[in-house]
């Protein structure tokens, strides 16, 4: 049996070299003078969450503000500058896994207090995790379904039990299925929060803002500001006019075009490292997209080199895993900017005068349905744009499948299993890569894990089950004042119980 307290076994944290960082702070200027604890710290972001009960609601934008800093988990992910990570404790002080990989034993953290006030116990850890295995409409609950038993054989020991090794179960506890809970508890997770880390939620301004506030009573070290306030700004031009006036921070996901305004003065440019895909969805199970030579003539059609320099940012992908997650291998292989091939593919399948719609929440700008709009043109397809409201787009698009194109950023790393899921909203059904998929989980060897990852990503990218228009390389406007922000993965995980802000 090994033991590990920081880090997991090199073999349950598959690619540790590889997936991207949650908490690696940036190498840029150190911020002059002194942190003031009593300082508020504003950082802009995009999009807001639709509701607050990260159990039960689907958006990164939940886990970006509340994982680490108001919800928890045993462990958590640690993350260096150049995107590395490790499985590190949070509410687990150390833990063992069992050579055959089966059994997981978590010694329970002293002193922990929800933000209401009462003691983090065993049993919390148990009914958290339990019921997020048994029901199914919880977030996480899939990967929790391979967990047989979760038992407290005392005080401060939890003991997690699978049928089967899985490679990314630590992982997976780093996310929403291993979050803890207050049993029992009677917030309504929907407008309020009760959780056990080193912000409370102050206040939630529908349309504006959430508001965290420093958890004095926190049983690790104190967050390095009193307050922080996430100022919701979809606005690209109101964003840096607010960095400008001084009304924020940091503000993240900077438009290329408007960085110039912020160069030379009181912000910080910087790029982090993403999992994060923008990813134009084929609904696989609607014709005339459930044929391959159509999905793959709409692929042909976009020069992804031209869409990545239209944007202004981002990197070329023509995979459904990026570089920093396990399994990644370079596709671009697998196809090429070709019109005249796309137009005889439309021949082929017998389509022409093809009209189809592209469903795009409203957060993102007009370059790329436009770049796509011109790209189908010239093959002969008519792209449509319906611009909708973000939880418009998760009712009618993620939830109903009722959809022709889809584009969103699917920022999550590991994700790789959707593909393995013909019930994810892609509609993409293939037993050879759900195989593939299911033995790269039940192997404790992360070689053999990776390849198995490869085969299967070479296949979903082979069948053009979708197409991957670039990886994302948001650029952050971080103040000179403001000291050890994370840099990496930001629109996923943000914890910023160690960012300071220094007095003026």
């Amino acid at each position: 049996m090994l033991r590990r307290t920081a880090l997991a076994t090199s073999a349950l944290v598959l690619g540790a070299l590889v997936l991207t960082s949650c908490t690696g702070t940036s190498d840029a200027p150190t911020a002059t003078g002194t942190p003031d604890p009593d300082a508020t710290l504003t950082v802009r972001l995009t999009l807001e969450p639709t509701n607050l009960d990260i159990r039960r609601t689907n958006g990164a934008a939940l886990e970006q503000a509340l994982i680490d800093n108001v919800y928890q988990g045993l462990v958590t992910r640690e993350g260096a500058e150049d995107g590395t990570v490790s499985i590190a404790p949070a509410l687990a002080t150390e833990w063992t896994v069992s050579d055959d990989g089966l059994t997981y034993t978590f010694s329970l953290r002293e002193g922990v207090t929800f933000h209401d006030g009462s003691e983090l116990t065993v049993d919390d850890v148990v009914d958290s995790l339990q019921s997020t295995k048994d029901d199914a409409t919880l977030q996480g609950s899939a990967d929790l379904a391979g967990v047989s038993s979760i038992t407290a054989p005392d005080a401060s020991t939890v003991v997690v039990t699978l049928a089967q090794p899985n490679i990314d179960f630590l992982f997976a506890l780093t996310g929403r299925a291993g979050l803890v809970f207050n049993a029992g508890d009677t917030t309504d997770l929907a407008t309020a929060a009760n959780g056990t880390g080193p912000f409370r939620l102050q206040s939630w301004n529908t349309g504006d803002s959430l508001v965290l506030e420093r958890n004095d009573d926190y049983w690790g070290d104190p967050a390095g500001v009193a307050e922080v306030v996430l100022d919701y700004i979809p606005d690209q031009s109101a964003a840096v006019n607010a960095a400008v006036s001084g009304d924020v921070d940091v503000a993240l996901e900077i438009d290329p075009e408007l960085q110039s305004q912020l160069e030379g003065g009181d912000f910080d440019l910087r790029t982090g490292l993403t999992t994060d895909k923008g990813t134009l969805a084929f609904n696989n199970q609607r014709a005339p997209l459930n044929d391959e030579r159509v999905r793959e003539a709409l692929r042909l059609s976009i020069d992804h080199d031209a869409l990545v320099e239209a944007l202004g940012t981002g990197e070329t992908l023509y995979g459904p895993i990026p570089p920093l997650d396990p399994g990644y291998e370079d596709l671009s292989d697998t196809l090429s900017y070709d019109p005249d091939r796309a137009r005889e593919l439309l021949a082929e399948a017998g389509v022409s005068d093809l009209d189809l719609t592209l469903t795009i929440p409203s957060v993102y700008d007009t370059t790329l349905p436009t770049f796509l709009v011109s790209s189908f043109a010239d093959i002969g397809v008519t792209l449509e744009v319906d611009s909708v409201e973000f939880p418009a787009w998760l009712q009618d698009v993620f939830q109903n499948k009722d959809y022709d194109l889809s584009f969103v950023r699917h920022v999550e790393a590991r994700d790789f299993g959707n593909w393995a899921n013909p019930d994810y909203y892609f509609g993409y059904d293939n037993a050879e890569v759900q195989d593939l998929y299911a033995r790269a989980l039940a192997t404790t060897d992360e070689d053999e894990s990776s390849a198995l990852l490869s085969e299967a990503a070479r296949i979903v990218a082979e069948e053009d089950a979708a197409d991957w228009l670039f990886l994302s390389t948001p650029i952050a406007a971080v103040g000179t004042h403001v000291a050890n922000f994370p840099q990496n993965s930001l629109n996923v995980r943000m914890p910023l119980a160690e960012t300071t802000v220094s007095a003026e």
